[in-house]
């Protein structure tokens, strides 16, 4: 394979005002409007041809959020520091920052929505 096997993700949502004031506010970003018909995407930035995935915090009919298996990992200088924003900003902490041996550090949260993210760093 010689790409990035994630290609785009989709973080299910009902409040869309909620979950894009929390993710701006954890990561410190600002999110740009995706037009589409029938749902309301707001997307992480992106670059074309960088590495890694983007992806969208999706509104959808028939898309709950919440209660899913997927876990996607943002990647941060410090998962400390995120966690500690997520808990902040409405979210929960759901694990910790914790040691993953030579692969860094993660840490999992919960946001204003009840889905769990991961945060990942290597300090």
């Amino acid at each position: 394979m010689a790409h990035n096997p994630i290609g785009w993700f989709e973080i299910y949502v009902q409040d869309m005002n909620r979950a894009k004031a929390f993710y701006e506010e954890v990561f410190a970003t600002r999110l740009e409007n995706l037009e589409s018909p029938d749902i309301e995407m707001w997307a992480f930035p992106m670059l074309p041809e960088g590495t890694g995935a983007s992806g969208a915090l999706t509104k959808m009919e028939g898309c709950p959020s919440g209660g899913n298996s997927t876990i996607v990992y943002f990647s941060c200088a410090d998962c400390g520091v995120e966690a500690k924003r997520a808990s902040e900003n409405g979210g929960n902490i759901f694990k910790d920052k914790f040691s993953i041996g030579p692969y860094g550090f993660i840490a999992l949260v919960v946001d204003t929505e009840g889905n769990v993210i991961g945060l990942h760093s290597m300090q």
